[in-house]
């Protein structure tokens, strides 16, 4: 019996750290497909967009109206960082009467990586503290802090 119990447990044991080296995929965003798409032609109005791809995730109003649809697939293994698989942007612009006069659809060879830097550059002066400029103004009156 003892035999069997370890033919059984010996492999579940082995097997079960390759159980998180699995790949997951996450789809984050308004998912557009093609026969969605489709169904938009130019000289459609904005309430017949909304009816076929939804609410835009974003809009802008910079040269004409555009309604914006991101999406993005990340896969994830194990622990690792996700690895962007696909990123898409599909642009609907609109003329000043509100109807569809371009559609655009962009991908993840058409975008730009921006490296986002938190440090703060410093400032010429010394940023004092509420109880620095206290002490420092106890200490000597005429600095005028």
């Amino acid at each position: 019996m003892t035999i069997k119990a370890h033919a059984l447990i010996i492999p579940l044991l082995i097997s079960l750290p390759l159980g998180g080296c699995f790949t997951t995929s996450y789809t984050h965003g308004h998912v557009v497909n093609s026969d969605m798409l489709n169904q938009v032609q130019v000289g459609s109005s904005k309430e017949q967009v909304e009816l076929v791809l939804g609410s835009p995730s974003t809009t802008s109003s910079l040269n004409g109206d555009a309604y914006y649809y991101i999406s993005q697939v990340t896969e994830t293994t194990a622990f690792m960082a996700p690895d962007i698989v696909e990123q898409r942007v599909v642009a609907v612009y609109f003329d000043e009467e509100g109807y569809v006069r371009d559609i655009a659809n962009y991908g993840l060879q058409d975008g730009k990586i921006v490296d986002l830097i938190t440090r703060k550059t410093r400032t010429g002066g010394t940023d004092y503290g509420f109880l620095s400029q206290i002490l420092k103004g106890a200490t000597n009156p005429s600095l005028g802090l």
